[in-house]
């Protein structure tokens, strides 16, 4: 990605990565690529995407054990995608007791028809997550207030809000980081 952005016009970075992701959702190595990606914050529908794009190459992608997050630990798919994306089955697919299939299933539809406030019930579901690894904030007690991280919420743009509408932890951390940051020059 960062040689094939390296190619093009920096005003033209964006469509050209869109672009390059839709193609290699295509298959089953680039669909699990971008889902396992972190490239910045990414909105609930391309999340959904994303998951939709491993789902359907489910069955091939499983024949393989992966290396993720500890050295020398090989994952089967399920442990993978549990790994990477337990929070989205927590923010959007509460009901633990059905497979990991499934619950990724359920969480990708959600995802994708979700309306704002639905994105805002799940961003709730995974902000304690979220503030355990913000401990470096300087208004830790005001942004964690349920009452206040909903009225910034109401109140973001929709480009700011796409950008965390999926609920993952590290957005919402970035998230946090903003408004705090907003407090302390206020």
């Amino acid at each position: 990605m960062d040689a094939l952005l390296d190619t093009v016009d920096q005003q033209n970075t964006l469509p050209t990565r869109d672009a390059c992701e839709a193609f290699f959702l295509e298959t089953a190595w680039g669909a699990l690529y971008f889902a396992l990606a972190q490239m910045g914050p990414v909105s609930a529908t391309r999340t959904a995407k994303r998951l939709q794009a491993v789902l359907r190459f489910w069955e091939p992608l499983q024949c393989a054990r992966y290396l993720f997050k500890k050295v020398g630990m090989a994952h089967t798919l399920e442990e993978l995608m549990v790994a990477a994306y337990d929070w989205a089955m927590d923010a959007w697919c509460p009901e633990g007791d059905a497979s990991v299939h499934e619950r990724l299933a359920m969480a990708a539809e959600r995802m994708e028809r979700a309306t704002r406030e639905d994105c805002i019930e799940a961003i709730f579901r995974e902000m304690p997550r979220a503030l355990a690894h913000a401990d470096k904030l300087k208004h830790w007690k005001r942004v964690a207030d349920p009452d206040f991280q909903r009225e910034r919420l109401t109140t973001l743009d929709s480009w700011f809000f796409e950008r965390v509408s999926a609920a993952r932890p590290g957005d919402l951390i970035w998230l946090l980081t903003n408004w705090d940051h907003e407090l302390e020059v206020q």
